[in-house]
């Protein structure tokens, strides 16, 4: 079989007993494409069984594969797509998980899925990543990156958070809630769709910002431009019990005087889809529109 995808890395979910099976076998099936296969050092670490397969970091793994597959759920691929951001390596997903928005082959569908990407009939997606930094006067930035979703919340969950919401420099708001959500297209149907916002078409170069529980119901989510760079100021009363966290994984604390920025990723996450995928088809089905009671 020719295929564009000569070196196949392999990065699964840790603490899952089903990832084991499920990566050996797609191990061995990427092997009869002819493909050379890399497992992530991590992951090779919690399989606990025997295997030959060369092992690397993440990053290694950007640098050398055609194509990276995450074995999991929605939050596997979250987490391997921040990690190889930086690369430009096409990702795919194995789906573990409930939702699965983003990793759309089951475990039984392996052979047929793949056996179809692998001849060189698929779907290529381009969505955006955010980098998220938080800077004061006392010492460097934080840097990370978010494929989901920027939140500014509070640790208690009974207390409210006071933040001015800048857009390129200019005031969109002054607001007291329980929390701001920034999101991608890609994260409208995550945190930010449970908080009454939009859903966006994941080809979409936006962004929404999205109030969690606002003390004002005047307050509306708002969509706004790529290009735009969101800058966050949490008032100096509310700094020691605030955080921001970066798709629901990584957590940071706030504290007085820190500016939080947010901006769109000079590069986009590639996610590799099988040929019949349909994204509203996806809506339907994740979100059962249309079913009946």
């Amino acid at each position: 079989m020719k295929s564009k995808f000569k070196h196949v890395g392999l990065i699964a979910k840790q603490g899952d007993p089903r990832v084991a099976d499920t990566l050996l076998r797609l191990a061995e099936l990427m092997v009869s494409f002819g493909c050379k296969i890399s497992i992530e050092r991590r992951t090779a670490a919690n399989l606990l069984i025997h295997h030959n397969f060369p092992t690397c970091d993440s990053a290694h793994l950007g640098e050398t594969c055609d194509l990276v597959i995450s074995i999991g759920g929605d939050g596997t691929l979250l987490h391997t797509a921040r990690s190889l951001i930086d690369h430009d390596v096409p990702l795919l997903g194995i789906n573990l998980g409930r939702l699965g928005f983003l990793v759309d082959i089951s475990p039984d569908q392996m052979h047929a899925r793949l056996e179809e990407i692998f001849s060189g009939n698929y779907l290529e997606e381009q969505r955006i990543m955010l980098i998220v930094s938080i800077g004061n006067a006392r010492g460097p930035l934080r840097v990370n990156h978010a494929f989901n979703d920027v939140v500014v919340h509070k640790w208690e969950v009974a207390r409210m958070i006071e933040v001015d919401t800048y857009i390129d420099e200019r005031l969109l708001n002054s607001m007291r809630s329980d929390g701001l959500i920034i999101a991608t297209p890609t994260g409208s149907t995550a945190y930010a769709l449970s908080g009454g916002g939009p859903i966006m078409d994941p080809d979409m170069d936006a962004m929404v910002i999205v109030p969690i529980c606002p003390h004002s119901m005047n307050y509306r989510p708002y969509v706004f431009d790529g290009n735009c760079e969101v800058e966050m100021r949490v008032q100096d009363s509310s700094c020691p019990h605030s955080q921001v966290s970066c798709d629901g994984q990584i957590s940071m604390a706030i504290q007085p005087g820190d500016v939080i920025r947010v901006k769109r990723h000079p590069k986009r996450v590639r996610l590799i889809h099988p040929p019949e995928y349909n994204h509203f088809q996806v809506l339907r089905t994740k979100l059962r529109w249309g079913e009946h009671s």
